[in-house]
């Protein structure tokens, strides 16, 4: 069964989602959805990244994903922020509970009031952990596989606490530049933009976003960076003794990435034949496909086990099944198999390998003795830089800078809009208006992006820099 054209996304992501194994979307409950075998593969290699980034500076922790009401609503701002999206249990067994307990939708109220316990004094600081759990959300809009659920099932979400906001703010840097390395990685170009003030997580005193652009050019959240200040520690008691032996608030920040990560990884790359992943997060990483005609079928096999024994430190199918050529690469192609191997008895015969790429339209020949672990990650390399790059022209084609306000509602339909604003929040408010939503302002200039940070502001014309505006998933 062929995919619809990557044009029509939203049918192609539905369908892909599915005919690839990622997720099974039949599950009797709207908004939660069954990891395949092989999505559930992806999903801990692109993970293992995360983890190892994660574990260079934090501890991996585990919180129940049950909060008391009473945790829930000490912090008023934050639960404001959530209290149409919680699911709420009432009752254990038949009986009803004392106290009525939530779901987690994230995890700050779960967290601090164990905080308190754990910090005592400086030397307790910092404190920085993590934990990847599942989150609830009642979602009342259109749900979608890995973008928009009511299970989250792969969140991601780091606390540290610090002595003072100077430290906090540090952290903040920090958590930036470990998403970057990790999108880098997957090769997802990204704008790493600050949430307007009236648009900042619940509890914090600001937050900072990564967005990509998806086929269609509405924006993907894919990550947020939180500075917390001193919010929460007020409001759960959290201090430390310092060396002046005085008592002191901590100031955290939180940050966290979802199974989105995913859900960009699959848009960016893939094609009307289906996914195309990175070599170091591909479930399988190389098919070998021997050709095998009647007569010749030996030759052929000793060749290819001769070369399975090179691949023994990759993730390797050796596809001898029954089926034509043909219908095992469209299989593996399907599948985002990055590298494929095909044997016939003439290779056999040369003592020749012929390769290609998931990700090119054409195939060489390699002698066998050529081919090493050293040779298959410079090609792994070579083959994440034209992702990427490939991936920056289709970003590129969905941006457009907006010089005239006039023009944002008819642009911000098709594009992800660039334009220079203030911080004023009635301007930011008049470019709602025109029917996008203001991501905020572009904390550095991505790479594909040609403009200069400040100007005019669009609406008053003000000082203003860089902003964004977008239709939203």
């Amino acid at each position: 069964m062929s995919l619809p054209s990557k044009e029509n996304f939203s049918e192609w992501f539905h369908e892909i989602i599915q005919t690839a194994e990622i997720m099974d979307i039949r599950y009797p409950v709207k908004g939660l959805y069954v990891w395949f075998p092989f999505g559930f593969k992806l999903r801990q290699l692109v993970y293992g990244k995360l983890r190892e980034i994660m574990d260079r500076e934090h501890s991996e922790v585990y919180f129940p994903a049950l909060i008391p009401e009473t945790e829930l609503g000490k912090e008023s701002e934050h639960i404001r922020g959530f209290e149409d999206e919680v699911y709420w249990i009432t009752h254990g067994g038949l009986s009803p509970l004392d106290v009525k307990l939530a779901l987690r939708p994230t995890s700050e109220t779960a967290m601090y009031p164990m905080f308190k316990l754990w910090i005592r004094n400086h030397a307790d600081l910092p404190l920085r952990v993590y934990q990847i759990v599942n989150t609830f959300r009642y979602e009342t809009k259109h749900t979608r596989p890995l973008i928009r659920l009511r299970e989250i099932t792969s969140f991601k979400e780091a606390h540290t606490a610090h002595r003072n906001y100077e430290e906090a703010e540090e952290q903040v840097k920090k958590a930036i530049g470990y998403y970057k390395e990790f999108y880098d990685f997957l090769a997802i170009p990204y704008m790493v933009i600050r949430r307007p003030d009236w648009d900042k997580f619940p509890g914090a005193v600001y937050t900072i976003a990564f967005d990509t652009v998806m086929p269609d050019g509405r924006s993907l959240q894919i990550g947020t960076v939180h500075h917390l200040g001193d919010n929460f520690a007020k409001t759960f008691e959290i201090t430390y003794e310092a060396v002046d032996g005085n008592h002191y608030f901590v100031h955290q920040t939180c940050y966290g990435i979802s199974e989105r990560c995913i859900a960009s990884l699959i848009s960016m790359h893939g094609d009307d034949l289906g996914l195309v992943l990175p070599f170091e997060v591909a479930p399988v990483q190389i098919a070998v496909i021997p050709i095998l005609y009647k007569g010749k079928e030996e030759k052929v096999l000793d060749f290819s086990n001769e070369l399975l024994e090179k691949l023994k430190g990759f993730r390797v199918v050796f596809d001898k099944g029954e089926e034509r050529p043909g219908a095992k690469y469209y299989k593996w192609e399907l599948k985002g198999v990055p590298l494929r191997f095909e044997i016939g008895p003439k290779e056999a015969e040369r003592r020749e390998v012929v390769v290609s790429f998931r990700d090119e339209k054409k195939k060489f020949s390699v002698p066998i003795e050529e081919i090493n672990e050293q040779k298959i990650s410079q090609w792994a390399e070579e083959m994440r830089a034209r992702l990427r790059k490939k991936a920056v022209e289709s970003i590129k084609l969905k941006l457009k800078f907006v010089g005239e306000l006039s023009e944002l509602s008819e642009i911000v339909r098709e594009y992800v809009s660039i334009m220079h604003l203030c911080k004023n929040r009635d301007c930011g408010e008049e470019i709602e208006k025109h029917g996008g939503k203001l991501l905020g302002w572009l904390e550095e200039i991505p790479d594909f992006l040609e403009v200069s940070k400040e100007g005019e502001c669009i609406v008053c014309g003000g000082k203003g820099s860089l902003a964004v505006s977008a239709r939203s998933y």
